[in-house]
């Protein structure tokens, strides 16, 4: 985040924290950061559906991506005691809130909708938190997928690629035509989302287990790992040269009108291809990046609960149980480009990419080959996400050969899993000191051999320069 975006994430955080509303009996105040075009529209649904049941929505959107810029607003919120009734949420950051008792339970509406029955495993572990659940989720997205121009495809005799020198001769195909091979956006999430499928594709799921979820650092440091970097070097070789900071869905846009042939991102980018008036089949293809047939990884939208006063919470236990209705969830990833969170939704209303996908995710949940994704907060903690992000972006943009990046990937999440043992986690209410339980412990049992890296990587050296973290670190490393 940049000083200025910084600034206004502050000064929005500050006025959220100073409004105090006026609760309806029935109303729902919801914190989000669904504000294009195909994401509004899907919202709309949920908004509808909640009016229908006498449940008045009051927006809170927070523009802004992957929703740092609310998560700043949020914190501001609750620090004041006035928290959202719901807050969209991803990952990890779930369950962070859940370990800081900020969450309500949603134990009694679950067991009696049978919540437990219908979500996957893989869902349920960040819905829940010591087996309460805390969240309702939306949706299952996907990341490892292509969507392309079927004009273009169609033009030059193209089929869906299955190989990764397929999908290369593709890309030749189309540059040599003078198309954009390969629309992408300058954005540490958005080459991590390629990353995501991209190392899938290079190792297959149990590597993918051992160096984006184990994070075991033989998986990091190999040539398996090479290889992927090596793809993504290739793949910017197809980049246009004014992709940096281009947001997602312009390079969705891209695509759709015809200027690119394809975009590697996760199955939110259907819905601008939806909202554009586009069908599947038609005038756009989906599949999986070539490798990574058979797996999926994945994240899911979910609205976390938050701990508020009673008179809120028949509206907030209203909102929770229609997110988690049948036809609410068809209703919505319709128009969203998702697939269901329940697995007993019918496809019926789902158009082709809609049922590759609930297919692709019966079968990975069957199989075991259903992954979070590390790119959106689903296989690693924040901290950790973060220093991948810094690699591959560094990497992308030139700064590090493969052999590097490798080198420093390794070195930066040791550096991220030692911020976990040692970090102050920001405090709820002002005058919370830094908590340090157990931390000189953990440090101790962290392998010597891992310090020097540590030291190294950009993640230490930047928490390094607060002072908590600067201070402790005196005392646990000798």
């Amino acid at each position: 985040m940049n000083k200025r975006t910084l600034l206004a994430a502050v000064s929005t955080a500050a006025l959220f924290a100073s409004y105090v509303p006026a609760h309806a009996a029935g109303e729902v105040e919801v914190l989000h950061w669904w504000t294009s075009g195909g994401e509004a529209a899907a919202l709309n649904v949920l908004k509808d559906d909640l009016e229908t049941k006498g449940v008045t929505w009051q927006d809170m959107p927070i523009a802004g991506g992957g929703g740092e810029q609310a998560m700043t607003v949020l914190r501001a919120r609750v620090t004041s005691g006035n928290p959202p009734v719901a807050v969209q949420m991803l990952g990890f950051d779930i369950l962070d809130w859940a370990a800081e008792g900020a969450l309500a339970n949603l134990n009694e509406v679950a067991a009696r909708e049978n919540w437990d029955e219908v979500v996957p495993a893989a869902l349920q572990s960040f819905s829940k938190y010591e087996d309460t659940w805390i969240a309702a989720p939306v949706n299952v997205h996907s990341t490892n997928w292509v969507w392309a121009n079927k004009k273009i495809f169609d033009e030059l005799g193209l089929s869906e690629p299955t190989t990764w020198d397929e999908l290369v001769a593709a890309l030749d195909k189309i540059k040599d035509a003078g198309y954009i091979p390969l629309a992408h956006g300058g954005q540490a999430w958005q080459e991590a989302t390629i990353f995501d499928g991209i190392v899938m594709g290079a190792g297959g799921p149990d590597f993918y287990q051992r160096a984006l979820i184990d994070l075991d650092p033989e998986a990091l440091g190999s040539e398996t790992m090479k290889i992927a970097f090596d793809r993504m070097a290739t793949l910017r070789s197809y980049v246009d040269d004014n992709f940096s900071g281009r947001d997602w869905n312009l390079a969705s846009s891209m695509v759709i009108e015809g200027q690119a042939g394809m975009q590697m991102m996760g199955d939110w980018a259907k819905g601008e291809f939806l909202n554009a008036g586009k069908q599947p089949g038609e005038d756009f293809l989906c599949f999986r990046i070539p490798g990574s047939q058979g797996t999926v990884t994945f994240n899911a939208d979910q609205f976390a609960m938050f701990s508020v006063s009673e008179d809120r919470r028949e509206a907030q236990i209203e909102m929770a149980s229609s997110i988690m209705s049948p036809a609410f969830q068809t209703a919505f990833n319709v128009v969203k480009g998702s697939v269901p969170a329940r697995m007993d939704v019918p496809d019926t209303a789902f158009d082709a990419c809609g049922k590759k996908g609930m297919a692709d995710l019966a079968a990975a949940s069957e199989s075991g080959t259903l992954f979070g994704s590390l790119a959106h907060g689903h296989a690693a903690a924040a901290s950790v996400k973060n220093a991948f992000y810094d690699v591959i972006t560094a990497h992308f943009n030139g700064e590090f050969s493969s052999e590097e990046a490798v080198e420093e990937l390794v070195n930066a999440v040791a550096g991220a899993l030692l911020l976990e043992y040692v970090r102050c986690p920001g405090a709820l209410g002002a005058g919370t000191t830094c908590r340090r339980k157990n931390r000189r412990q953990r440090w101790q049992q962290l392998p010597k051999s891992d310090r020097g890296p540590a030291y190294r990587s950009r993640a230490f050296r930047s928490a390094y320069r607060v002072p908590c973290h600067a201070s402790f670190w005196h005392r646990v490393s000798s």
